[in-house]
């Protein structure tokens, strides 16, 4: 079992990351395994991810997973069903100026492949970085 978190300061007024965050379609733009998300039935969101698993070839993936977003505050929790209790949240919170802010991701998950889940968090975290900065240009 596992809980991580890890921060990175993004370039945008903290109101434009939480907009951009909180529409699911832009899943995958900042989450390079997903190829596609589609919210449906309130908090629910069907996603496709391509997956490289040990002992099986490559292969997209459908499963559900849900996301709710929580404007006071800032925060999008989501999680996905299944064995290993994957779940966590996004919060943004004021940079050192305006046109800065912090964006933190928690995850809890019963995976223990730990180095795995620290690359993934900093993956997720610079795409995220990457995503919205490049719109604000």
């Amino acid at each position: 079992m596992g809980d991580f978190s890890d921060s990175i300061t993004v370039h945008v007024p903290a109101d434009r990351l939480f907009a951009y965050l909180s529409d699911v379609q832009h899943l995958h733009s900042y989450m390079p395994q997903l190829r596609a998300a589609r919210p449906h039935d309130g908090d629910k969101v069907t996603v496709t991810a391509h997956v490289k698993p040990v002992d099986a070839p490559e292969q997209d993936v459908t499963s559900e997973a849900w996301v709710t977003v929580v404007e006071d505050g800032k925060s999008l929790k989501w999680g996905v069903p299944g064995p290993h209790d994957y779940h966590g949240q996004l919060h943004v919170g004021p940079g050192e100026t305006a046109d800065a802010c912090r964006l933190t991701v928690e995850l809890h998950t019963e995976h223990t492949e730990g180095e795995q889940i620290h690359h993934g968090l900093d993956e997720a975290l610079r795409g995220i970085k990457q995503a919205v900065e490049e719109t604000e240009r």
